[in-house]
């Protein structure tokens, strides 16, 4: 049987950086546990434009699509800001999305133990964090038809966006959430604004039906959302699986993301309905951005692009056991101390780079064999 193929998409600022360390652990793999990967690598995004005069060929999105899995490292940065909306670095990203159909955006919170102090909120509250928020991520206010901004003729504008759902969308993330929840601790917390919004009363009778009809064995729970910002920065440890819309998934995630200490550390999934081989349609990418402040420096944190994989190896390739290796692997080099220029505090010793920090993961997957 042909080996899984991988498409690498490192994109701008630091991810190539960041990537390499990955490749190296991808090839860590098929060495030393015979899961060999046939990989290929692309452009995308200001690299992309660079090259192309587009954020994403048409010859990389059809790569894409044939791929088992894509790793991407990050979009953007300054040089780009005066493209048109079209041309800018995100647009590629946003087209992988859409076209692939990544209907199901999975965020984890997870504070390791030995960054616990690195939270803004005390570490009681936040040592042992371990929730999934899982956002929908192709329709809702930032698809939705009518948008844009137009003369009100009165003299000033008018800015429209449309937040919409189907009953389908809804129902294919809540299933995506509820599936996670039988893997974890069998706990949902739903979240929307059905007390002011048509598009939330939809979203919370939707999910009650999933639940009622396909899943009653996994508690659910449902909550507004403004209500579950303030829950996460009070008790974040009461929740497991979170599930919600576009827009609230994406400020709550960013809201938990920083529970943990660091963009630096936080890996994510987007994934889509399954393909012929069984495999969903699927983008990992770490939460960091470009940093172009930093790119080119080696002082960029591939954790959360290690992490990335290692989501690749639970969700797309059903290596929970290697998974876990890795992760557990990134734990061990933290609680010895390693840390790159974000993880710092004062006293610390001085921050390893970017390829010391890949060195001390393949140390410490060598030592768990």
């Amino acid at each position: 049987m042909a080996n899984p193929s991988l498409l690498i998409l490192p994109g701008d600022g630091i991810g190539p950086e960041v990537m390499t360390e990955v490749e190296r652990v991808i090839a860590w793999f098929g060495e030393k546990r015979g899961l060999a990967f046939d990989v290929s690598t692309d452009l995308v995004g200001g690299a992309a434009y660079d090259k192309h005069g587009t954020p994403l060929s048409d010859a990389t999105m059809a790569a894409a699509q044939d791929a088992d899995a894509v790793l991407l490292g990050a979009v953007g940065g300054p040089a780009y800001d005066d493209l048109d909306f079209s041309l800018k670095p995100e647009r590629g990203l946003l087209r992988l999305r859409k076209e692939m159909d990544l209907f199901s955006n999975l965020r984890p919170a997870q504070c390791f133990d030995a960054l616990a102090d690195f939270s803004s909120l005390k570490k009681d509250i936040v040592a042992g964090l371990d929730i999934m928020i899982v956002r929908e991520l192709t329709s809702g206010v930032y698809f939705g038809e009518p948008r844009g901004i137009q003369d009100d003729n009165e003299g000033g504008r008018v800015g429209v966006n449309t937040q919409r759902y189907t009953t389908n969308e809804i129902r294919r993330v809540a299933r995506s959430a509820f599936e996670l929840a039988r893997r974890r601790s069998n706990k949902v917390c739903s979240m929307e604004k059905a007390n002011v919004m048509e598009s939330g009363i939809l979203w919370r009778e939707e999910v009650q039906w999933v639940h009622d009809n396909e899943y009653p064995d996994v508690e659910l729970s449902h909550m507004y959302a403004d209500n579950g910002a303030m829950q996460l920065v009070r008790a974040p440890k009461q929740f497991d699986v979170i599930v919600t819309d576009n827009l609230f998934g994406d400020i709550l995630s960013d809201c938990a993301a920083m529970l943990t200490g660091s963009l630096g550390m936080l890996p994510s999934a987007s994934l889509g309905a399954p393909m012929e081989n069984g495999r969903p349609k699927a983008l990992y990418e770490p939460v960091h951005g470009s940093a172009p402040d930093i790119a080119g420096q080696g002082k960029a944190n591939p954790c959360a692009c290690v992490l990335s994989f290692a989501m690749a190896l639970r969700y797309s390739f059903d290596q929970g056991d290697e998974a876990a290796r890795l992760e557990g692997a990134v734990q061990k080099v933290l609680a010895d101390g390693v840390r790159t220029a974000d993880l710092m505090q004062s006293g610390d010793a001085e921050p390893v780079s970017t390829t010391d920090m890949g060195d001390a993961i393949l140390a410490a997957l060598d030592d768990s064999l």
